[in-house]
């Protein structure tokens, strides 16, 4: 008969330092829970927080521009202000919530995009609404690396792929969803005279506001603390992180800042995720353009606009589930950019509206799989708590300013072919190709001089001390135990 423990008369404190204790069928209802506790409402928050920011391109085709008076790039500036203040905001959001707590900090940015989403709603100038993005990208900046960390703070290194995909997935959701809400909300033209592109903004920030409302009570903040779980799997949670973070530093120290910033792979990491989230954007800013330009209505392109992201959530999910029980990131990285690569091909080399629009569904099958991917296999190489929190800002940060290029990928003046634009997206996931390339063959020679290292000393990782292990907790992943995911 299989027992819950190893020793049942051990002490909390003991099971701890021993290290985790439940049998396979039990760690398995206990990762259940965890993801029925956590996941569903973080996907929630992000859906939200991707269509506040991307609805201005369904309110687009609802009138925006004309309302507002905007000619020219004033669009794409529209766009791209708001990608500034969104990184501006990453690190130091981090570190705030390293510092208060999750449930507090998350509640606090999300009423605050909310109010910024609903005051969208209600300009009546350009310059109105270009304060309005400013403010929102301020404000939703902290809440995907925020995520991204507080996810690494639950579940070890080879379980965070699959849970960071499906909260990622509530953005193609967010892409899906958006087009068919859009369409409904803008039937409300002139209600309470406003125009139906006010409505789009005004109908989501209030949805997001009332979310908002209970997250305070819906966010558990750490394992340790966490109400829906017993004592036995508090501790349970607590040693299978210490054992899987190998004992590194998990205090919050000002130097680990510095440690991140000097970490070359994550600089690395920081310029393949500009690859693609440069794309990422392009398409969710832009995709009813492009359909648009393809022969349809409005209308059409926005209902049009909806199976793309419903194929690209499925290769999200399963992606993410698959890098995780193989436990390994760069080569599924490296079949999803070639699988963008193809879709944007598809997009310029034609002139035929079914290519054309088989195109949207290669691309986005490429780019939203690697999104939560490469912020696991980041997050999964960086050694130590705080530089952990950091590195992610770092990574999710400088991807972010592909927003603000993705801003000017599709110029009117390029339609309805936009060459220019799909050239740019070609090239931006060939960098993320090559370099993925580099870092999966790099990572693999680095892990294998350790293990000669540790051969050449006669012991393996399973034979040193926790003393051994502790006088290099401090070294994060230069840490002569620590191997990196591949």
């Amino acid at each position: 008969m299989t027992t819950q423990y190893a020793d049942e008369k051990r002490t909390p404190s003991s099971i701890e330092s021993a290290g985790p204790t439940f049998d396979k069928e039990r760690t398995a209802k206990l990762l259940r829970k965890m993801d029925w506790h956590l996941v569903p409402f973080l996907s929630l928050l992000y859906l939200l927080s991707f269509l506040d920011r991307t609805n201005i391109g369904n309110a687009r085709l609802a009138g925006l521009e004309e309302d507002l008076g905007m000619k020219g790039l004033d669009y794409n500036i529209a766009l791209a202000v708001f990608f500034p203040f969104y990184v501006a905001a990453e690190i130091p959001s981090n570190l705030m919530m390293k510092r208060t707590s999750p449930s507090i900090w998350i509640t606090i940015i999300m009423l605050v995009w909310a109010v910024c989403t609903t005051l969208m709603g209600l300009v009546t100038n350009y310059t109105g609404l270009l304060i309005a993005r400013m403010a929102l990208g301020l404000a939703e900046g902290g809440l995907f690396p925020g995520v991204t960390y507080y996810i690494t703070m639950w579940y070890r290194r080879h379980e965070c792929g699959l849970r960071m995909a499906v909260f990622f997935s509530a953005a193609t959701a967010a892409g899906a969803f958006g087009g068919l809400l859009a369409r409904g909300i803008a039937e409300m033209h002139g209600l309470g005279g406003r125009p139906g592109w006010a409505w789009i903004f005004i109908i989501e920030g209030l949805a997001t506001f009332v979310v908002a409302a209970f997250a305070k009570w819906a966010i558990a903040d750490y394992p340790s603390t966490a109400n829906f779980l017993d004592d036995d799997e508090r501790v349970e949670v607590t040693s299978r992180l210490k054992q899987d973070r190998t004992s590194l530093a998990d205090e919050y120290d000002i130097k680990y800042l510095f440690h991140a910033l000097k970490d070359w792979k994550i600089w690395v990491h920081m310029l393949i995720t500009i690859g693609i989230y440069t794309p990422l954007y392009s398409i969710s800013l832009f995709l009813p353009t492009i359909v648009k330009n393809m022969g349809y209505t409005n209308e059409e392109s926005q209902l049009m606009t909806v199976p793309p992201y419903v194929v690209a959530c499925l290769c999200t999910i399963t992606g993410g589930y698959l890098a995780d029980r193989q436990q390994t990131r760069g080569p599924y990285m490296i079949f999803f950019c070639v699988v963008g690569i193809i879709g944007f091909v598809m997009l310029i080399s034609s002139s035929a509206p079914g290519v054309q629009y088989a195109g949207t569904f290669f691309a986005a099958s490429g780019i939203y799989p690697n999104v939560p991917m490469g912020v696991a296999w980041n997050g999964n190489n960086i050694g130590g708590s705080t530089k952990r929190a950091v590195g992610i800002a770092m990574h999710v940060g400088f991807g972010n300013l592909g927003g603000a290029i993705a801003g000017f990928a599709y110029r009117k003046t390029d339609a309805p072919r936009y060459f220019q634009g799909h050239g740019l997206l070609i090239a931006t996931l060939s960098m993320s190709l090559v370099l993925t390339t580099f870092m999966t063959i790099y990572l693999r020679k680095e892990n294998a001089r350790r293990d000669a290292d540790f051969a050449a000393r006669g012991i393996t990782i399973e034979e040193l001390t926790e003393e051994q292990k502790y006088e290099e907790r401090e070294r994060g992943d230069h840490a002569s135990y620590f191997r990196f995911t591949v």
